[in-house]
């Protein structure tokens, strides 16, 4: 374990581009690839890197969040300095909540100054990726650094999404834009920028030193890709980049799952044959909450009418714990906890969430459907984007449809023919 560092992981945002998934939820409490949050990949980056003093600042609809991490993240022993621990905002400083990511961490700064060590981690909770952070730490000392950012390339399309770096040779940040309309390529590679990635690695008296400068400042909008980094960049503070190593070590997996679509692509990933991001590498393990659920069944009667036998099925798809497909098929989908396709259905390229039950004879086809709905025999969903629109669900740019919790039954409403 690195005794002499800190992890702050920040889990307050509000997620509105995740809704109607955030409506209840934060954003890093969204369930992700059938048994997982969205969180415990980064939590579980810290644990095989060796950083296991935790705090977790949340803030908005956080109970969800709050109870998986104290259900499925207490292994740690305290006894031994090891903790994750969540830090609700406390408004100790001031009455507002967190202004930006620089505040989240300045209205804790009393919490944190108690738990201080040399170096102190700053990471995003709504990530998917596999990182070890103690490479990362490791150069952070070797440079002599005040700040290491971790950083990926990025096509320039997309450049207005992130904080880009402007690097030397030597990897030192002589240049930095926060979501800039356009900007340069990096040396050597004309289609790609090299963004943060939204983790940080600073020296812990550094930090202190520009929070409680930048709170005193009224014209900051007290965020460090805003704020905080350009202003010790200007300063000529030491300020480095460390290009992001998968662990893998065949591709650089990082995925920011900050919409709906971004979301649906990157579950859709895991049921590849060969997905880039590996759940199964037993070196470097992604933990969660595992519930009490009985193994996956799959149950087959050859008693249906002509060309339809009850055969239930899955290809090419994550199937949960709890799950039975009774005589349904599955098709490229990611199934939580849980999860009953009945017989004669149909799901493809679909996710659900824990405890969705899918009536007989449905289709369900490029849809997320969240917890405990129940869809009715013959519900369709996912073939008529005007007719899912007209129901009151949500349809992506890309045309994926997303069910929220709780729709009411006439939400369901069944075609006069089936839909075969």
């Amino acid at each position: 374990m690195l005794r002499d560092v800190l992890t702050v992981v920040l889990a307050g945002g509000r997620g509105t581009r995740l809704e109607p998934l955030t409506r209840d939820r934060a954003k890093p409490a969204v369930p992700f690839g059938g048994s997982y949050r969205i969180i415990d990949f980064t939590l579980s980056n810290c644990v095989n890197s060796g950083l296991r003093r935790v705090q977790v600042l949340t803030q908005f609809k956080s109970q969800s969040l709050d109870r998986h991490i104290r259900r499925g993240w207490n292994f740690l022993s305290p006894e031994l300095g090891e903790a994750v621990e969540v830090l609700p905002p406390q408004q100790r400083i001031d009455e507002n909540w967190y202004k930006g990511t620089a505040d989240a961490i300045y209205q804790n700064i009393y919490t944190l100054e108690r738990e201080a060590g040399r170096h102190t981690v700053i990471l995003a909770g709504d990530h998917i990726y596999k990182m070890d952070y103690a490479e990362m730490l490791a150069e952070h000392e070797r440079s002599g650094a005040e700040l290491t950012v971790g950083a990926i390339p990025v096509p320039l399309a997309e450049c207005n999404q992130f904080g880009i770096l402007e690097t030397d040779a030597a990897g030192r940040v002589v240049g930095f834009k926060e979501k800039p309309a356009s900007t340069d390529p990096m040396p050597g590679d004309p289609h790609h920028a090299l963004g943060s990635m939204g983790i940080y690695v600073f020296d812990t008296a550094t930090l202190f030193e520009q929070l409680m400068a930048d709170a005193g400042n009224p014209n900051s909008g007290h965020d460090f890709g805003k704020d905080i980094i350009p202003a010790m960049v200007k300063a000529g503070d030491e300020v480095r980049a460390f290009r992001f190593r998968d662990r893998n070590g065949k591709a650089d997996y990082w995925r920011d799952v900050g919409t709906l679509d971004a979301y649906y692509q990157a579950n859709m990933d895991l049921v590849a044959a060969e997905p880039v991001l590996n759940l199964y590498d037993k070196s470097w393990p992604v933990r969660t909450l595992q519930t009490q659920s009985p193994p996956p069944k799959f149950v087959h009667a050859a008693d249906g009418p002509v060309g339809h036998s009850r055969r239930g099925e899955a290809t090419d798809s994550v199937v949960s714990a709890g799950c039975i497909v009774s005589g349904g098929q599955v098709r490229r989908s990611i199934l939580s906890n849980d999860v009953r396709v009945n017989s004669y259905a149909v799901v493809e390229d679909a996710i659900l969430f824990h405890g969705v039950d899918v009536g007989r004879y449905c289709r369900v086809r490029r849809a997320i459907i969240d917890k405990h709905v129940k869809l009715p025999p013959y519900t369709v969903i996912g073939f008529d984007p005007e007719f899912d629109r007209r129901r009151g669900f949500t349809i992506t740019a890309a045309g994926v449809v997303v069910v929220a919790k709780g729709e009411p039954p006439e939400a369901f409403q069944a075609p006069n023919t089936l839909p075969y």
